[in-house]
């Protein structure tokens, strides 16, 4: 006898803060985490998370909408502040933020791009993580899903590569430091990414011809090392992320998951 199995939300009554929640990766997450019951905390510097958060609202989910500057502790300390005062805990936390900002060989960054590279790409996790845990600590429970990338590994943007190489670090001692509270921390390493495009640039140059081989080169190398040989969907990745989200991966911790056709950066 074959047994028809039911839909079960997975986020009923739980509470999750997305950042880079405004577009992309962020966005579908917060489409999909909503449609299984999700309270969302929604962050992004861009206004437009604004209209997101009303967009949710309108499909019947309980959203707050916070716009804030992530690469520093006080924003970081802020917005979970105001979540807690808003929900009065937090069970899920999604550090979403990051992204390449220039694509070229090492020797032709400046000192000045390094470091915006890692304070985009790392700080945010860093300080969120170091934010949330007071409120887990007092729940005694909670789950923290880091977005990495397998880009550790890849061509024209070894800043990048280094800032999500500390993304995967700090998920793995993490999660040794605070299992025993169960908290769970894990991450996804999301390979090449479909995506519209982006509502605020991650920088306002104009490419020269020489940069835009460079990103190509970036392009042909990702669609080459998967395994599967194309970029994945935004459904895809957040399908990864709330899983480990979830309570499907409570016997999951300090994990950095591939969702990269088979390329494991």
């Amino acid at each position: 006898m074959t047994r028809s199995l039911s839909y079960r939300p997975r986020f009923t009554d739980k509470v999750m803060m997305i950042t880079g929640a405004a577009q992309g990766i962020g966005l579908r997450s917060a489409e999909r985490a909503a449609s299984e019951g999700a309270r969302l905390v929604l962050v992004d510097r861009a206004d437009h998370i604004h209209t997101v958060a009303d967009q949710l609202q309108q499909q019947g989910c309980e959203v707050l909408a916070l716009q804030a500057d992530l690469e520093t502790w006080e924003g970081a300390s802020d917005i979970m502040t105001q979540a807690k005062a808003c929900f009065g805990r937090l069970d899920v936390l999604i550090n979403n933020i990051g992204g390449t900002i220039w694509a070229k060989p090492y020797e032709h960054y400046q000192p000045e791009q390094i470091e915006k590279e890692v304070r985009r790409s790392l700080f945010p996790t860093l300080w969120c993580c170091r934010a949330v845990l007071p409120l887990m600590l007092v729940q005694q429970g909670g789950a923290i899903v880091n977005v990495s990338s397998v880009a550790t590994r890849g061509v024209n943007r070894v800043p990048y590569a280094a800032a999500k190489g500390g993304v995967n670090a700090l998920t793995v001692a993490l999660a040794f430091e605070y299992a025993e509270y169960g908290i769970r921390v894990n991450a996804t390493a999301p390979g090449g990414t479909e995506a519209p495009p982006r509502l605020t640039p991650r920088n306002n140059e104009v490419p020269t011809a020489q940069e835009q081989q460079w990103y190509q080169q970036l392009i042909d190398q990702t669609v080459q090392t998967s395994l599967m040989h194309r970029y994945g969907t935004l459904d895809e990745q957040a399908a990864a992320i709330l899983f480990l989200a979830s309570d499907d991966a409570s016997y999951i911790t300090g994990t950095i998951l591939p969702v990269a056709g088979g390329d494991l950066g």
